[in-house]
């Protein structure tokens, strides 16, 4: 997985400091892509993830902002210095769980979970855009989940944003194709990170016996499907929604 298949690229990746993000981000510096990580908060899992790719860790830049206030994000993208005036790829992968009955959600936490989940994603790509348009050329991958196709008892608002965020990709790859930007969605299923640690014994039993090939899926199970929507070899898939989750949902 090393190489330079994108050197001189320049990659914007939201929620990078751990998990899927930190994969994602990990996987494009590999290949010698110039990657900004964008994230809230633990500065420690960014060093540790750059110091874990050694010679690639160089090609890692932290941004620190909150997602959830557009303000920052504009801020961001319009900084002189900013790519020297390029960005080639975005992958919007911020994103929380959001777990509640939608009867005891406070209107506070319905604003806050579209917010991070989906709203952050169409600001990031409305800011990413000009750059794009003026190359001619660029990739936008968002990070959906497999509960926006099959539904989850407690999640219905984090349901609800990655369901929008299926038809935001579809509906702006048509605004944007004939320029030579492709627009898709990567829906992961369950994967091991620090969200699926967190399941009691009975609720992985139950995850695992739904899933075809009999195992949670990896962080770089999901980068990889990532990396091909990133390549060349995927100019032509657009408005594409491709499942990761090892047959849970088909």
């Amino acid at each position: 997985m090393t190489g330079g298949r994108y050197r001189d690229r320049v990659a914007v990746v939201t929620g990078a400091s751990r998990g899927i993000g930190a994969a994602i981000a990990a996987t494009l510096a590999r290949q010698g892509a110039k990657v900004y990580c964008v994230y809230r908060s633990a500065d420690t899992r960014f060093s540790a993830l750059k110091d874990g790719l050694g010679e690639f860790g160089g090609n890692l830049f932290p941004v620190r902002i909150d997602l959830t206030e557009p303000n920052q994000i504009d801020e961001f993208f319009k900084q002189e210095d900013f790519c020297r005036g390029r960005l080639d790829i975005l992958v919007n992968c911020a994103g929380g769980s959001a777990d509640a009955l939608l009867l005891r959600a406070s209107a506070k936490r319905v604003r806050e979970a579209l917010a991070l989940n989906l709203e952050s994603a169409i600001s990031c790509s409305r800011s990413a855009l000009p750059y794009m348009l003026r190359a001619r050329y660029g990739r936008i991958v968002n990070i959906g989940s497999v509960v926006a196709s099959m539904g989850n008892a407690g999640q219905s608002l984090y349901c609800a944003a990655k369901a929008g965020l299926e038809g935001f990709t579809r509906s702006l790859a048509r605004e944007v194709g004939s320029r030579g930007i492709t627009i898709n969605c990567v829906s992961p299923g369950f994967i091991e990170t620090d969200m699926t640690a967190a399941m009691s014994e009975a609720q992985r039993g139950e995850v695992l016996k739904a899933t075809a090939v009999g195992r949670l899926g990896s962080v770089e199970d999901v980068a990889w499907a990532v990396q091909f929507l990133c390549d060349e070899a995927s100019s032509y898939v657009t408005g594409a929604v491709l499942h990761v989750n090892g047959g849970m949902y088909m």
